[in-house]
């Protein structure tokens, strides 16, 4: 079938293929009139003994002493959901009376397949993630400390924080710690924005009636010489009604031409009422 659904892929474009999962040691390819050998160049390839390969994400075991991994194994023996789900991942079979017997925030994660055993402890997987879960409330202190009270967190926000953590460790209702930490930390509340001070409001400018009553003058510096006065810099005049733009090329820091400047904007757009510009008081007009 998967031989199929690439053909079919190479020849006819993007296309939404689902085949139906198969019991193991059972070739999907058998279908075919020339169905292939159960071997590695088969792109159906089942393995006879192949153990399921587990990506272990957040928490290297290079890095981590042996006792910390002792400790997490003493702890899940001493926790009964946590001794019910070892018996239950060591099975072959689905145990009803056992599954029963675990309480509701881990019956659900477990008919959800996402516990797993590997090396005596037990880890929690999600779609991007399979970290190691711990139910030791010392071990779990240790990590909210990490994440947040360490020199080398900063005391990340609740959100920052959460991303961290779920990509290293989990136990249930983990998220909750979280908020909790955040809440009673002195510096993340004075850091907190919905509590700190607020941010001004912005001041609307009036709208204008007529062309010309209102404009704005932006200076544009730093251009290459240019024209029969090697002109470096020129202001743009934009009238805010019309959108009109008027460009006047002049040289940067110089008096000429902010009296020139002066005379134009008093000769040909005398009429203005309010000039919006940096150096709107320069020239004897309003501005902002």
């Amino acid at each position: 079938m998967r031989r199929w659904k690439i053909a079919i892929q190479e020849y006819r474009g993007n296309m939404n293929i689902f085949n139906r999962e198969v019991n193991i040691h059972k070739n999907a390819d058998g279908l075919s009139i020339w169905p292939l050998p159960n071997n590695i160049y088969n792109p159906a390839y089942v393995p006879e003994e192949a153990s399921p390969q587990i990506s272990i994400e957040g928490i290297s075991v290079t890095d981590l002493n042996k006792r910390f991994f002792e400790k997490v194994r003493n702890s899940d023996t001493q926790d009964r959901n946590c001794r019910i789900l070892c018996q239950l991942l060591t099975q072959d079979f689905k145990d009803n009376s056992l599954i029963h017997a675990l309480d509701e925030i881990w019956k659900k994660p477990y008919d959800e397949g996402r516990f797993h055993l590997l090396d005596g402890i037990i880890y929690h997987k999600t779609k991007h993630t399979c970290v190691m879960k711990v139910v030791d409330r010392s071990l779990r202190n240790l990590v909210l400390k990490e994440f947040h009270d360490s020199p080398f967190s900063g005391h990340l926000s609740e959100d920052r924080k959460r991303e961290k953590i779920k990509t290293c460790i989990w136990w249930p209702m983990w998220y909750k710690d979280v908020v909790e930490v955040c809440k009673t930390c002195d510096r993340s509340q004075n850091a907190n924005k919905s509590i700190g001070k607020r941010l001004g409001n912005i001041i609307k400018n009036q709208e204008p009636s007529k062309p010309w009553e209102f404009v704005h003058i932006d200076w544009v510096t730093g251009l290459p010489l240019g024209g029969d006065r090697s002109y470096n810099a020129c202001p743009m005049i934009v009238d805010r009604f019309s959108k009109t733009p008027v460009i006047l090329p002049c040289h940067k820091d110089d008096m000429v031409t902010h009296h020139c400047l002066q005379g134009v904007l008093l000769k040909v757009f005398w009429y203005w009422t309010s000039l919006l510009c940096p150096l709107a008081g320069s020239f004897g007009f309003q501005g902002s």
